[in-house]
Order: C-alpha cells, then sequence, then structure tokens
C-alpha cells in the first residue's frame, strides 16, 4: 500500500472485528488487499457472519484510517445471496467468500467456502437456444446503429453498451461468470487472455480514432459460430 502510516489489512481488520462485531461468529477478509492488488484507495471487503444477526446488510464506514465496506449475514441469510448471485451470473459474494482470508472462525467457515467454490466452479446455468437467438438480435441492432452512426458523442455510448453485450455473450455461451465495473475485464481474461486482449485492442482502437473495422470484425467472429448477424424473421413475444 502506498500509505505506509496505516494499519496493514489484516490487523485493521480484526481491530475492526473487535470493535464493532465481538460476539460474531466468523470472519473474511475479501477483496483487492487479498488478492495482492490493492491501491491506495482500495477499502476493506470485511463479510461477517453472526446468527444473532436476524436479516443481512451492508454498511459503509471510516475507520483505522481504511475505508471499509462490511457485508454482514447470519448463518444462512447468504444462501439467498448466493441464489440471486448465480441467477444474475455475477457471483459477487461466492467469490468474496472464496477468496476470502478467514479472520475468525466458530467452526464453519470452511463448510461455507465449499459451497462457494462449488457454485463457482459449477458456473452459471447455460443459456437456452432461446436466449442465444434473443441475444443475437440485440447484440445485431446495436452493432447496425454502431456501423451507421455519424455523432461521435452517440457513437461512444453506443459503443459502450456494444461492448457489454459481446462480453455478456462470450462469456455466457461458454458457461462462464460475468462481471460489471472492472470484473468485465477481469473476467474476460479469467476465461480467455488472447481474446481479452483482442476485445480491448479493438474498442480501445474506436475510443482513441474513430475506426470502426476491429471493432465489427470482433462482433461477426463471435457471432458466426452462432449464425451471424441476425435480423430477418426475429420475432419476440409473439402469439
Amino acid at each position: 500500500m502506498e500509505n505506509f502510516n496505516r494499519i496493514e489489512p489484516i490487523a485493521a481488520s480484526r481491530q475492526f472485528i473487535m470493535k464493532y462485531f465481538p460476539k460474531c461468529d466468523g470472519a473474511l477478509l475479501a477483496g483487492s488487499v487479498v488478492r495482492g492488488e490493492a491501491t491506495e484507495t482500495s477499502d476493506l471487503d470485511i463479510v461477517i457472519f453472526d446468527k444473532a444477526i436476524d436479516s443481512a446488510y451492508r454498511e459503509s464506514l471510516i475507520d483505522f484510517d481504511w475505508r471499509i465496506e462490511v457485508f454482514v449475514h447470519n448463518l444462512s441469510s447468504y444462501q439467498s445471496f448466493f441464489e440471486s448471485d448465480c441467477k444474475r451470473a455475477r457471483p459477487s459474494l461466492p467469490r468474496m467468500i472464496s477468496e476470502g482470508f478467514i479472520l475468525k472462525d466458530n467452526g464453519f467457515i470452511e463448510s461455507i467456502k465449499d459451497e462457494a467454490n462449488e457454485l463457482l466452479s459449477k458456473g452459471p446455468e447455460k443459456w437456452s437456444i432461446e436466449t442465444i437467438h434473443t441475444k443475437r438480435y440485440f447484440i445485431t441492432d446495436t452493432l447496425d446503429d454502431f456501423i451507421s452512426c455519424n455523432d461521435r458523442a452517440e457513437g461512444i455510448f453506443i459503443a459502450n453498451s456494444l461492448a457489454e453485450l459481446v462480453c455478456e455473450f462470450v462469456l455466457r455461451t461458454n458457461n462462464r461468470w460475468i462481471g460489471a465495473s472492472k470484473w468485465v475485464i477481469r473476467s474476460l481474461r479469467n476465461y480467455d487472455v488472447m481474446f481479452a486482449e483482442q476485445y480491448v485492442e479493438a474498442f480501445e482502437l474506436y475510443y482513441k480514432s474513430g475506426e470502426k473495422h476491429k471493432v465489427i470484425k470482433l462482433v461477426d467472429e463471435i457471432l458466426q459460430p452462432y449464425g451471424g448477424r441476425l435480423f430477418e424473421g426475429f420475432s419476440l413475444g409473439k402469439k
């Protein structure tokens, strides 16, 4: 860390637990400080398990010279979060628990870690043919807007939408978890480092120079195994 005056992450996290959750049943430190990716602005992501808590909640605060995000659960509430995370294919809590450094354990943290690891290794629910069909259409529609757009400001935001759609399509059709923000590129790299580089290169070229050909080529390549662009004949909701 750049700030050498503040307490190191694990010590600060343990002091936090003693101050705010001294009777908790278990606690984990997760996030960038655990992965060795911390920066000067990194916070502490702490997951608390406390059987005395009625319902799960999240809270942000500053203490011990750290910004702290605390995720509080009882011994069963985490399971509904696991389920909802898996449905949206963004396993935020399972990732935190899987990678988390154990700060306190009354004997059950390892079993919860095993649950998280099993979910992560299984991957998200497989897309149906109908879902792939629909996603192809919306990618095609956005690509057409991108190709025909002559307004630089509009083009930037169309490109943003296209980048999200492409990332989701590639990851979900390959049974991989998706992510938001920094987890977009992390998820792509976890899937295929070379593809992630091509993806960044294509969109970076457009953002820098307005050149579209690499983005268009990339999109066509990822759609090709599934039938290519889709417009004619697409129908949604018709009975």
